[in-house]
């Protein structure tokens, strides 16, 4: 009886796995660009709407959120719902796998926003450089 246990534990244990590693990797380029983290990240404080986003994600475009929206919902992210009022409101909110990608994120988020002026600073001091100006 022991044996199914082990058995059935290493089936799940496979199956959580990815069959090749490069489709981590696709999905690491989805969620992984500055916009999908944004958005993540707006989502955790609950559903918003598009326009909410819009303004929340700053420089992020109309096409740029209206397509980020849908691969995160492609990917089971987020979900979308329409409320059939007039005019039509829709709302973004995470899923539970969503919410633990926000959790996953959330200390990148916090290193990036406290690292921001070093990082500014680093880049300033490298451009100024006599050997790495652009080609």
């Amino acid at each position: 009886m022991s044996g199914a246990v082990g058995g059935e534990s290493r089936a799940a244990g496979t199956a959580a796995r990815p069959k090749d590693p490069c489709q981590a990797r696709e999905v690491l380029g989805i969620v992984g660009d500055k916009w999908s983290l944004l958005i993540v990240r707006n989502l955790s404080e609950g559903p918003r709407r598009f326009t909410e986003l819009k303004r929340a994600v700053d420089g992020i475009s109309q096409r740029m959120l209206t397509v980020t929206l849908r691969g995160l919902e492609r990917d089971g992210i987020l979900t979308r719902t329409v409320r059939n009022v007039m005019p039509p409101h829709v709302s973004y909110e995470l899923t539970p796998m969503g919410r633990t990608l926000r959790e996953a994120t959330a200390p990148l988020l916090e290193w990036s926003i406290t690292h921001l002026t070093q990082i500014d600073a680093a880049r300033a001091e490298y451009d100024a450089r006599p050997d790495t100006s652009p080609a």
